[in-house]
C-alpha cells in the first residue's frame, strides 16, 4: 500500500495541467505556459524598473545586481561573438535571466504550489517550466531560427544556400564540387538539427532529474528530508545557475558561428 501511495505521489507531481484536447494530437501544458509567461514578465518588470530608476550616483543593491549580470553577459558577447548585432545582447540577457528564473522554481517545496492549486480546483501543477521538454524545445527551436536568420543577414540568402552545399568539405574541380554537394548538405543539416536538440535535452535532462530527486526526497521522513534535501538544494543552486549560463553561452557561440564564413 505504501508503495502504491509513493508511486501515486510521484506520478501526481510529474503530471502536467493540460489543456483539454481530447481527440487531437495536441498536448498543451497550461502550467508550463503560464508560469514561464509570468516569470518572463517578472524579469522584464524588474529590469525595466531598474533601467528607469538607474542613477549615475551611488547605485542601490538591486541596480548593482542587475549591472553585474549585464556586464557578465556583455563580457561573454565581446569575447565570443565576432559580428555586429543589436539583438545579441538583449537576447543573451533574456535567455540567461529567464532560464535561471524558470530553473529556480525548483527551490520551492515540491508540495507548495500543488497544494495552492488544489485550493482553486487545479489537481495537477508542475512549476518548473524547464523540466518540460516542450518548453526547452520551444526555446531551442527559437535559437535555431535566430541562427538561420543571423546567417542569412550576414551572408545573404544566396550565400547561406551556397554554404549549405559547399561546406564543410571543399574541392577545386567542378566534378569534385558536384560530388560533395549532397555530403555537404547532409552534414550541414545534421549540424543544424543537432544544435537545438542538444540545447533542449541538456537543459531538460538536468532540470527533470533535479525535480525528480526533490520529489523522492520529499517522500522520506522529515528528519531525513532535511539531512538529504539541504545539501542537494545547495548543490542545486550551482546546477540551476550553470544550466542557464550554458544555454546562454552556447546560443552566443552558435550565433557567432552563423555569421562566420566557412
Amino acid at each position: 500500500m505504501a508503495e502504491n501511495t509513493s508511486t501515486e505521489y510521484i506520478l501526481h507531481h510529474l503530471t502536467h495541467n493540460r489543456l483539454n484536447t481530447e481527440g487531437t494530437m495536441a498536448n498543451f501544458h497550461l502550467d508550463t505556459f503560464w508560469i514561464a509567461l509570468v516569470l518572463g514578465f517578472i524579469f522584464v518588470g524588474i529590469f525595466g524598473l531598474v533601467a528607469r530608476k538607474a542613477t549615475d550616483g551611488v547605485p542601490g543593491k538591486l541596480q548593482n545586481f542587475v549591472e553585474l549580470i549585464v556586464e557578465m553577459v556583455d563580457t561573454h558577447i565581446k569575447d565570443t561573438f565576432h559580428g555586429k548585432s543589436k539583438v545579441i545582447g538583449p537576447l543573451a540577457l533574456t535567455i540567461f535571466c529567464w532560464v535561471f528564473l524558470m530553473n529556480a522554481m525548483d527551490f520551492f517545496p515540491v508540495d507548495l504550489f500543488p497544494w495552492i492549486g488544489s485550493l482553486f480546483g487545479i489537481h495537477h501543477l508542475r512549476v518548473v517550466p524547464t523540466a518540460d521538454v516542450n518548453q526547452t524545445f520551444a526555446m531551442s527551436i527559437s535559437v535555431l531560427l535566430y541562427i538561420i536568420g543571423f546567417s542569412i543577414k550576414a551572408k545573404g540568402l544566396g550565400g547561406w544556400i551556397k554554404e549549405l552545399f559547399t561546406a564543410p568539405f571543399h574541392a577545386e574541380g567542378t566534378v569534385g564540387k558536384v560530388c560533395l554537394l549532397i555530403p555537404n548538405f547532409l552534414f550541414q543539416l545534421i549540424e543544424l538539427i543537432a544544435k537545438p536538440i542538444s540545447l533542449a535535452l541538456r537543459l531538460f535532462g538536468n532540470m527533470y532529474a533535479g525535480e525528480l530527486l526533490f520529489i523522492l526526497i520529499a517522500l522520506l521522513p522529515w528528519w531525513i528530508n532535511w539531512v538529504l534535501g539541504t545539501p542537494w538544494a545547495i548543490f542545486h543552486v550551482l546546477v540551476v545557475t550553470l544550466q542557464a549560463y550554458v544555454f546562454m553561452v552556447l546560443t552566443i557561440v552558435y550565433l557567432s558561428m552563423a555569421v562566420e564564413d566557412h
